[in-house]
């Protein structure tokens, strides 16, 4: 998956996470976190976008994530939404198991 552009998805609201994207010219993946639970979950908030991010093959780009005590599952679909408009997509490519 190619990032095209900057994105944004999510709010700072109790409960949610916003998570940010940007392209990067390098092929790195430079990833900040800034969590109200760091201590107790940042080792698996850093996890869950890391495997994201290798789901979708997403490759040079930088992420910011503040979270703000969201669940897994909340995190796990503001990163689809964030990948899905910065890369100007209108559906996710899901994965078809057999």
């Amino acid at each position: 998956m190619k990032i095209t552009r900057p994105a944004v998805a999510g709010t700072l609201e109790s409960g949610d996470v916003m998570a940010r994207i940007a392209p990067l010219d390098s092929h790195d993946i430079k990833l900040q976190i800034n969590s109200s639970v760091e201590k107790q979950f940042g080792v698996a908030i850093r996890a869950t976008v890391l495997e994201i991010l290798t789901r979708y093959q997403v490759r040079g780009v930088q992420v910011f994530i503040d979270d703000k005590g969201a669940l897994d599952c909340v995190l796990r679909a503001r990163l689809e939404t964030l990948l899905a408009r910065a890369c100007e997509m209108t559906a996710m490519p899901w994965e078809t198991r057999a």
